[in-house]
Formats: structure tokens, sequence, C-alpha cells
């Protein structure tokens, strides 16, 4: 695990991370595409914790890469599932894809489409959701992690603000592969480029990503500077 901050942990599984937050016992913040599990708990383990410790799983939305061993953790672990009341509908219908999906522009864009998306199973294991998050909801978990409905994305994406720690979680808002840029695919990417102006309204040093590098130093004024050249364009 990549430590980001004293209590946020990072595990890349190739295309996709996924988090862990540290409290009492551990927070599992997504899940990656379907057989990441044996993955996940390794990664734990090498990093001196115990997966029998984890608590509970949010998701940040519904789509595969992100919720797609969320069943088979919660399975194992007899522990509940924590995601945005809109998409946990789906994730308990075993859909990860909720109707078309926009590709966004750029030869990047197209290519990670076209080399991963396109012939990428949209199904995942149904799974019940216990807790339906909503907007600005404080969770008990790293002494207050703000919930923030970001949709465009995925109309029920969710980023996640562990506030004492600085640190935002943003899931799919937008990518760090090589540099900010917004992500591969939007239901919705006007709404997406406004759930991007959103989180910048909230005060945090270090961002992580779904997918890409994570931002160390100054996080919401890079952010802001990426949403403003965004709507400049």
């Amino acid at each position: 695990m990549k430590q980001i901050s004293s209590k946020v942990f990072q595990i890349s599984l190739g295309s996709v991370n996924v988090f862990v937050v540290e409290d009492d016992g551990l927070t599992l913040v997504d899940t990656g595409m379907k057989g990441s599990a044996d993955k996940i708990f390794s990664a734990i383990k090498k990093a001196g914790r115990n997966p029998e410790n984890i608590q509970r799983i949010i998701l940040t939305h519904v789509h595969p890469d992100h919720s797609g061993s969320a069943a088979e953790i919660k399975r194992r672990l007899n522990i509940p599932v924590w995601a945005h009341g809109i998409d946990a509908e789906l994730m308990e219908q075993g859909v990860g894809v909720r109707g078309a999906t926009h590709l966004s522009p750029g030869i990047v864009n197209w290519l990670i489409f076209n080399l991963f998306i396109k012939r990428s199973d949209s199904a995942i294991e149904p799974v019940i959701v216990e807790k339906q998050l909503t907007d600005n909801e404080v969770l008990p978990i790293a002494g207050g992690t703000r919930i923030l409905h970001t949709p465009g994305h995925s109309a029920g994406h969710v980023a996640l603000l562990i506030e004492k720690e600085k640190v935002l979680i943003s899931g799919d808002i937008c990518a760090n592969l090589f540099g900010l840029a917004i992500s591969t695919v939007y239901e919705d990417i006007k709404l997406g480029i406004k759930s991007i102006g959103k989180v910048t309204n909230f005060m945090f040093d270090k961002a992580v990503f779904g997918h890409g590098n994570s931002l160390e130093k100054d996080a919401d004024q890079k952010l802001k500077d990426f949403y403003n050249k965004l709507n400049s364009q």
C-alpha cells in the first residue's frame, strides 16, 4: 500500500486504484474488477494490516472496475456495503453501467475505451447496499469523512473528503494518468465538469484518483485550475 497520509493508503490494481482508510479498523473504498479480492488482501497484509479488520466497503460508484469485487469481499468478511442511493439500485440488480455512456474527446480516451472498456463485461455480481449515502453527510471515519455527491461520470458517483487528513478520494470525477484530464466516459460530461468544480469549494491538500497518480500538494488549487481551464475551452 502506498501511504497518502497518516490514515489514507492507496492500492494499485493496475488499471484502477482502491483505497484504505485506517481508523478503528479499516474502511475499503472501491474494490476493483471482479477477482481483485486476493490482490487487495495481499497488499493489506504486506503493509502489516489484517484484511479481517475491514469494517465496511464504500463504493464511489457502480462501474465494474470499482464495484466488481464488492460482493465477494462482502461475502468473505460479512461486512456492509455503503454507496449513494442512485447507484445502489443498480448494484443490487447486478447492473454495472447505467444506459449509454459517452466517450470523452482525445486520443488517449479513445485508446483506453477501445482497449479496456468497449469489450468489458458491464454486469457485476449483485450486492446488497446496507447504507445509502447522501450529499454532505459526514461519516464517523478518520475524524470525519464528508460525502460529496459528484454526478456526471455516474449519476450516483461520490467523492470522499477525509477532512482532518486533508485528502480527497475523488473516484472518477477526473483522472490523473498523464496530468489531470477528464475521465474516459461520462453519463453526462457537462454535469461531470460541474462536479469537479463542486469539490474545489472544499479545502484539501492531497487528492487520489481511481485512475492515475495522486496529487501530493495543493491539490484543491490544481483541481480548481483544471476546472477553470475546462470552462474556458
